[in-house]
């Protein structure tokens, strides 16, 4: 059953976007979903590199700076970010604002965006748990692990 739960992160979501204990959470993997200029659903799968949470209602996203959904996002203002965490799925409803593109040096640019919290739903039953959601293993983790750092650290001063 799904039910409206805020318009803030839940304890156990902010944990898991707080950019805290990157390459212990390389495979938790965010849905961000987007409607193209034609207005198909678009799904990007985030990392817990590209994605940090602020406080319970805004979160900042470093992004390819061409992607189809950064264009999205920066033309439409909303997205749905689609995870599970503590046994239950969760949809967040997000409004984006797009900032100056964050230049991270030697990583290269990304499509900043300030992502506000206007709604999360809670999808959860009493007959069954949610165990995990998409999940990956990363093929070079000692280089991967440090660019999500460098971007988290970047993302979590970015204005």
């Amino acid at each position: 059953m799904t039910r409206s739960v805020g318009n803030q992160l839940p304890e156990a979501v902010g944990r898991l976007m707080d950019g805290s204990d990157l390459a212990q959470r390389e495979g938790l993997t965010f849905l961000l979903l987007t409607n193209d200029d034609e207005n198909w659903p678009q799904v990007a799968m985030l990392s817990v590199g590209e994605l940090v949470a602020v406080d319970a209602r805004t979160m900042h996203a470093g992004l390819w700076l061409h992607s189809g959904t950064s264009r999205n996002l920066t033309r439409t203002g909303q997205a749905t970010l689609v995870l599970v965490a503590d046994g239950n799925g969760y949809y967040i409803r997000l409004t984006a604002r797009r900032g100056d593109d964050l230049d991270l040096g030697a990583d290269g640019r990304l499509a900043y965006f300030v992502l506000q919290v206007e709604d999360v739903q809670e999808d959860s039953t009493d007959y069954a748990t949610l165990t995990s959601g998409v999940t990956f293993a990363l093929k070079h983790a000692r280089q991967v692990v440090p660019r999500w750092q460098h971007t988290v650290d970047a993302l979590r001063v970015a204005s």
